[in-house]
């Protein structure tokens, strides 16, 4: 690397300190533009592509309930077992990718979730969308998790680390704020059909920018990555997953682990599985128009961004434990006014609450990897993929018992209120997480 340009081998640098003269002055054949940024591009457009089915369930819920009969407790079943999936795959997809390659392991994923939402137009059975939406999906969108972003980010970048983390996660919230109101519009004008196709189609266009631009290591092509010297292409891993098997063993033995766990699943039940999952259906009980409910979502997916990045911020700065009880405690208290706040239209504290959750909605991750990081050291990143499927698991209930009570009660009224509550247990788990030993006064707060 030479002025924030490229190098093009390792032999070439060693041949460079042979030049003697006029001849060392002379200056390398440059590229304009590292092709870690492109591998990046490649990455942040595939994210999207692969997170376009999170608009569908929220959307479709009504729909298929209406054409065939399903009951909201069935649907919210087959979103379950994605979410669920989702969470458990996580954990090994860093494995996968080590043992296989990125773009092999992102191609399946992505065509796993095209397949998922394309066989789910000709279905005429419940068990069907559980195995389209639920399996097929779910392990597709679980491969393209936070670790295919780490993945790419520690391969392709020593400098800008950061700054590429950020926008590989900002492309999830992305995703919503492109697909949600279009798939909504589509639903809402032509049916859900062609909203499923809609995203079959997108997650399928991005794999040819896969095949033909994406490379496993900056190696490939003769590179160092972006800001540090040449290394040389690691044969395939093996016994990766035997480790991350292993490291959640290890960290089970310990209290704080499941108090991250926990508040975590809490974390993903208040998001994920409730409000992702369930705002818009409940928004149409009380006739809001479905684009209408739609747009709040993608609202939400603005301001998780600026939530996290601020989080990030203050978790520099304060104890990670009380800012997570200060965010699961806020949390709850605006899940038990929901209630009052859904009406036919959207009137300025429905916009409130939208903007203070999107705010909310994510800014738990920098707290809880850092809690993870503080406790359990070189094995932070490993418990964090556990911790992150205990998320996703907690999704998952809530997804399918917010259903079902929505059937048996008749509106979701409970589920907010139960969801406030359950919000008021993480604040009080984030707080029982002791301080790690040997932690600094400063970074304890």
């Amino acid at each position: 690397m030479l002025g924030g340009v490229t190098q093009t081998t390792e032999p070439a640098a060693r041949d460079d300190s042979l030049r003697t003269g006029h001849e060392a002055l002379r200056p390398r054949r440059v590229h304009r533009v590292h092709r870690a940024w492109i591998v990046a591009a490649v990455a942040f457009v595939t994210i999207i592509g692969g997170a376009a089915f999170n608009a569908l369930p929220g959307l479709l819920i009504d729909p298929l309930h209406q054409e065939f009969g399903w009951s909201r407790g069935e649907i919210g079943l087959a979103v379950s077992i994605d979410m669920a999936l989702y969470g458990l795959t996580a954990p090994f997809a860093a494995a996968l990718m080590d043992r296989f390659g990125i773009r092999r392991v992102v191609v399946v994923a992505l065509s796993a979730v095209a397949a998922g939402a394309l066989a789910s137009v000709w279905m005429t059975a419940a068990w069907q969308l559980m195995i389209y939406w639920g399996l097929l999906v779910g392990l597709g969108t679980g491969a393209m998790a936070m670790s295919f972003s780490a993945t790419v980010t520690n391969r392709w970048f020593v400098a800008r680390r950061g700054l590429v983390t950020g926008i590989l996660t900002a492309a999830g919230a992305s995703g919503q704020l492109v697909f949600l109101p279009l798939c909504a519009w589509i639903v809402d004008r032509h049916g859900w059909q062609p909203a499923s196709v809609t995203v079959a189609l997108a997650a399928l266009a991005v794999v040819p920018f896969v095949m033909l631009l994406m490379r496993d290591h900056p190696a490939d092509v003769g590179l160092a990555p972006y800001g540090g010297e040449y290394v040389a292409k690691p044969a395939p891993a093996r016994g990766a997953a035997r480790r991350t098997v292993r490291v959640l063993l290890d960290a089970a033995r310990t209290g704080p682990f499941w108090l991250l766990a926990g508040s975590f699943a809490i974390c993903g039940a208040s998001t994920n599985g409730l409000i992702r999952t369930h705002f818009v259906p409940s928004a149409h009980d009380h006739h809001m128009p479905i684009t209408a409910a739609a747009s709040l979502l993608a609202v939400i997916g603005i301001f998780d961004i600026i939530g996290t990045v601020f989080s990030g911020w203050l978790t520099d700065r304060f104890d990670a434990r009380r800012l997570l009880a200060v965010y699961y405690a806020l949390r709850g208290v605006s899940l038990l006014f929901l209630p009052v706040l859904m009406q036919d239209t959207v009137e300025p504290p429905m916009v409130f609450f939208i903007v203070f959750y999107g705010l909310d909605w994510v800014a738990t991750v920098p707290p809880t990897l850092a809690l993870c990081r503080e406790q359990y050291g070189e094995d932070s990143a490993i418990v964090f993929g556990w911790v992150l499927a205990s998320h996703q698991v907690g999704a998952a209930l809530v997804a399918f018992l917010g259903g079902v009570a929505r059937d048996h009660f008749g509106s979701y009224d409970v589920v907010w209120y139960a969801a406030g509550a359950l919000c008021a247990m993480a604040a009080l788990m984030a707080l029982m997480i002791r301080r790690a030993k040997g932690l600094p006064a400063a970074v304890a707060g």
